[in-house]
């Protein structure tokens, strides 16, 4: 029976968190801006440029990253597993069958892209299809497509290109500092003001993406039935990311918010920068729906699939 994009997506939780984060982005920006204006700087140029790599970000973020990430989309033909699945997982979810790409890499993972369901493109790699069986294959992707249905990709891109903004802009006014004390002080308030805009756009992304994994899960839960399928999946994925080359790992970080499980290198951060919550949580809340699913009580062990 086809279940509807407002059962396994739209959570009510993950959109309030998104409208809150436009929100405060938006008004971070206009702060931004005016900071600027304040320090000497050409505001109307900067917002100009600003508007122009945003509209750039938007509307172009999913074909620059498959690029730089070196994934190609794939036919039925190529990858008819992965298709075939994607196309049950749609018709169930009444969604548009987005873009399907894979990407050559040992690292067992996948991600999503776009928009919105229209213009979305889901991307797995050569690594995560090796390594799963077909129900854990269908649970990652419609983890994937549950983020397609919550549009939060395009949320996660505008509020990473706050970030890369600030950052860029950071970067010239050291680039270009020096001179009397009037422009030096207008360079200093610049650098504060970026530097704020480049943190707290930061521990927004953080926060946002550590709940979206989780509504994502939920999701993917809902509509393939099985739980402990994407927890077996999960679980694999880590396995294998261990034992995945850390050179390997750190060339693909910066997609770490995208991923369904982030390619983190030994020695990374502590979990406050992470952008997913711990996997024991996301394995416990997975067993949870298990056993309300069995109609048992509690969460008790799920059962992963040989």
């Amino acid at each position: 029976m086809a279940r509807s994009t407002s059962t396994i997506g739209r959570d009510g939780g993950l959109q309030a968190r998104m409208l809150l984060t436009l929100f405060l982005l938006g008004l971070l920006y206009v702060a931004f801006v005016a900071a600027l204006f304040v320090a000497g700087a050409g505001a109307l140029t900067i917002a100009v440029i600003a508007t122009g790599l945003l509209l750039v970000q938007y509307f172009a973020a999913d074909k620059i990253a498959l690029a730089t990430m070196g994934a190609r989309e794939v036919s039925p033909q190529e990858q008819p597993l992965l298709h075939a699945t994607i196309d049950r997982l749609c018709l169930q979810a009444d969604l548009p069958k987005p873009r399907v790409a894979v990407m050559t890499s040992q690292m067992p993972n996948a991600f999503a892209l776009g928009r919105s369901p229209r213009h979305a493109t889901v991307c797995a790699t050569t690594g995560i299809l090796d390594l799963l069986e077909p129900a854990e294959l269908e649970g990652v992707m419609a983890h994937e497509l549950s983020h397609v249905a919550n549009r939060d990709v395009a949320i996660m891109t505008l509020a990473g290109f706050f970030a890369s903004l600030a950052s860029m802009i950071l970067q010239f006014s050291f680039f270009f500092g020096g001179g009397d004390d009037d422009e030096e002080s207008g360079i200093f308030f610049i650098i504060v003001a970026s530097i704020a805009v480049y943190a707290i756009s930061f521990f927004l992304m953080r926060a946002l993406s550590r709940y979206r994994e989780f509504a994502a899960d939920r999701g993917a839960a809902v509509l393939t039935g099985r739980p402990s399928a994407l927890a077996s999946a999960l679980m694999k994925i880590s396995g294998q990311m261990e034992r995945t080359p850390q050179e390997d790992l750190r060339a693909h970080a910066q997609m770490n918010a995208f991923f369904i499980f982030p390619a983190r290198a030994k020695g990374s951060l502590m979990n406050v920068f992470a952008t997913h919550p711990p996997m024991d949580q996301r394995i416990e809340r997975l067993a949870r729906m298990e056993a309300e699913l069995q109609g048992t009580a509690g969460g008790a062990p799920l059962a992963i699939p040989a």
